[in-house]
């Protein structure tokens, strides 16, 4: 059986397909047709029964049989068309015309002649061999003299076996040609509903082949075909997307390490080039070098872990959210914040709200909010942070961001023209709008309501009840 199953998968769909629609139309055939072969076997006998049961014998027949079969009369009596007629007493002797081949005598005919049963019908053999259909009934003698005497009507089974086994044979052949047909009719529906199969796998073979994920499949109907071709033309274009969104990517990454290292391998030239040659660089401009390798080379472990962060094989899928004080995290990222700008003012109105998110994540977008506000604060600025209903706002009073700017700043590496010679990498906004979108969230950067400067806000849904513990 399992070498069976085996063979079969190993067949084409199609061909599977138009075994199956045989093999259901074979079965469906066969039921009806041993239906009808029953049925029409039970009607034939019921049929031939009810002539059995009409069938009276004449008494003169009968009588000039008796006394043919008693050697009172020289004549047999002329044959009764159609039907084997015998005579059978209470001992069972059978008188039947000359030449008639006798019937087996049966317990329920000799019943019959001995008056304890009215009549009997059932089904026996002859002399010959031959299967015969017997009615047998009471045959009374007048005078009684010789007893009581039953009467057995027979007629051959081959009435009914010969028309049925012709029935067979047509429906045999019947259902022969319409399961070939079925079968055909399989293929070509298989043939024609595969056709769309045919050609997605010709597409997916030669996007294999040649990687080119332009290739689109035409979408006819809404069937479950129309549906697979559609869903293969939206995978195809969400792959190309992702590879010009990744080519995207590394263009952007290069263009954005090669400023840091071309001003980070200029100084190192510098210095290399001091101590090969002899010649000392004052201690001002060494000391100006020194710090210049240093922020380049700050700027470079930043980047590089801002592309480390955007390239975790988690980050389109994080982990299970969790339940998490955001008020303790913006807190938190304060701390961060106050140290990088001890010159400036942070004012924090924090009211306690739960939100769902992955904590770490969480965490390092408020801080790239914070970090992005003292960037752009003048020296001795004001920084106005407040959490309430769900809502973190950070508003600083630094330049603001002119208005065409501000679609573009959620976007990877994009900076602002005159934000170009500030530290930073570009992605840290991209970052912050991802980790608030895995968490149902928003966020969105306005100019302040009075004054200058910008306000980031962001807002994300509350948790359904704070952690345990809290």
């Amino acid at each position: 059986m399992t070498g069976t199953l085996h063979r079969l998968r190993a067949l084409p769909l199609r061909t599977r397909l138009a075994m199956l629609v045989a093999v259901a139309v074979a079965v469906a055939v066969a039921a009806v047709a041993a239906a009808c072969w029953f049925v029409t076997r039970v009607q034939l006998e019921q049929q031939m029964d009810a002539s059995l049961h009409s069938s009276k014998v004449d008494k003169s027949y009968l009588s000039n049989l008796y006394n043919y079969c008693q050697g009172t009369s020289p004549l047999p009596p002329r044959p009764f068309t159609g039907y084997t007629v015998q005579l059978i007493d209470s001992q069972g002797t059978v008188c039947i015309a000359p030449k008639a081949s006798a019937l087996q005598v049966s317990p329920a005919d000799i019943a019959v002649a001995e008056g304890t049963q009215r009549d009997a019908l059932h089904s026996t053999k002859n002399a010959d061999g031959e299967r015969m259909r017997v009615y047998t009934y009471a045959l009374p003698v007048s005078g009684g003299t010789t007893g009581s005497i039953a009467v057995s009507i027979a007629r051959p089974m081959s009435e009914i076996n010969d028309p049925l086994s012709t029935l067979a044979w047509v429906l045999l052949a019947v259902s022969g040609i319409g399961v070939g047909g079925a079968g055909a009719a399989g293929l070509w529906v298989a043939r024609t509903g595969l056709r769309p199969v045919d050609e997605l796998t010709e597409a997916v073979e030669h996007v294999a082949r040649t990687e080119d994920l332009t290739v689109r499949i035409p979408v006819e109907g809404e069937d479950e075909i129309a549906r697979l071709s559609r869903s293969f033309n939206s995978m195809t274009a969400s792959l190309a997307s992702s590879r010009d969104r990744q080519a995207q990517l590394i263009a952007d990454a290069g263009h954005e390490l090669r400023t840091p290292l071309t001003s980070l391998r200029t100084n190192v030239e510098l210095l290399a080039r001091s101590d090969d040659t002899g010649r000392a660089i004052p201690p001002d401009d060494r000391r100006a070098l020194m710090n210049s390798v240093k922020a380049q080379m700050t700027e470079l472990a930043s980047l590089i872990g801002d592309l480390q962060e955007l390239a975790r094989p988690d980050a389109a899928n994080p982990g299970p959210l969790q339940v998490v004080a955001l008020h303790d995290i913006a807190d938190t990222a304060l701390e961060r914040a106050r140290l990088r700008g001890p010159e400036l003012t942070i004012r924090a109105d924090l009211t306690p709200w739960y939100v769902r998110a992955e904590p770490a994540a969480l965490e390092r977008a408020v801080v790239n909010v914070l970090d992005n506000a003292v960037k752009f604060s003048p020296p001795h600025g004001t920084i106005e942070v407040a959490l309430r209903n769900g809502e973190l706002t950070v508003r600083d009073h630094g330049p603001g961001i002119p208005a065409e700017e501000l679609p573009h700043v959620f976007e990877r590496f994009w900076r602002s023209p005159s934000a170009r010679q500030l530290p930073g990498s570009g992605l840290g906004l991209s970052i912050v709008a991802r980790t608030v979108q895995q968490s149902g969230g928003e966020v969105t950067l306005r100019p302040a309501a009075e004054g200058d400067g910008t306000e980031a806000s962001i807002r994300l849904p509350g948790a359904p009840q704070p952690p345990p513990g809290l």
